[in-house]
């Protein structure tokens, strides 16, 4: 996809990050890629409790990038709640959640934007849509289980998406102001959460194919499935109980 002239709309960019020190080199190139599309950029780095040394790398980051906000947990309190706190510090008009290995490469913002940019009001990359190009699986069990997962997530909160854990994600700032407060989901089930929300107040949101590659040292370990279960049930409560509406 050409690379369109400078988008008028300022991106806030939120990455997550525990303990991932040994990760943080190859970020140039999406700072640098983002940078030449949008007018303003600001990037949010929200350090989640690391105990390594991810903290003062990306200190470092901040001294040398004006564009760098670094804020922190003392302690570890998960995927959701980090991303949280990062879309609550956020002041572009746009919002873009990535995981910090980006398995989706940072050009991909261009299909989400497109969706944007065409009155949708939250648009995500897939891996499960016709056109979504998975250049690097997972191993045969974490995608066994991760269909598995999708079907559960399917069948109980009926959400319409057949990929909503891609680290991926673009939201107007206006939709998060009406998400955000609903928030209750501080674990990796937090995508799905966000996904109910927007759907119970009519907004627009497009499930986009990507580029994606499964990076190797993933955070993901057996026990966040049962977690990820839990809040699951937790939100499907929320949605009876009309809480979200």
């Amino acid at each position: 996809m050409d690379r369109p002239d400078k988008v008028a709309s300022t991106l806030s960019l939120v990455i997550p990050a525990y303990n991932e020190e040994k990760r943080l080199d190859s970020h140039g190139h999406a700072f640098e890629y983002i940078r030449s599309i949008f007018r303003t950029v600001e990037i949010l780095y929200v350090d989640d409790g690391s105990t390594d040394g991810t903290f003062l790398r990306l200190l470092d980051y901040e001294k040398q990038n004006p564009h760098v906000r670094i804020l922190r947990h003392e302690r570890n309190l998960g995927k959701g709640r980090a991303v949280r706190t990062g879309m609550e510090a956020a002041t572009g008009d746009l919002v873009l959640f990535s995981d910090v290995d980006f398995s989706t490469p940072i050009e991909e913002v261009q299909k989400l934007l497109h969706c944007i940019h065409n009155g949708f009001d939250v648009a995500f990359g897939s891996r499960g849509v016709p056109g979504s190009n998975v250049e690097i699986r997972q191993s045969l069990l974490r995608q066994v289980t991760g269909k598995i997962g999708n079907a559960i997530v399917q069948s109980l909160l009926l959400l319409p998406y057949t990929d909503t854990q891609c680290g991926f994600k673009l939201y107007k700032a206006e939709a998060l102001k009406i998400i955000l407060p609903r928030l209750t989901v501080d674990g990796f089930a937090f995508d799905m959460e966000m996904l109910a929300v927007a759907l119970a107040h009519g907004l627009k949101v497009a499930e986009v194919p990507v580029t994606w590659r499964n990076v190797l040292d993933s955070r993901v370990r057996a026990i966040h499935n049962l977690e990820v279960l839990q809040d699951v049930l937790r939100i499907r409560y929320r949605m009876a109980m009309g809480y979200y509406s």
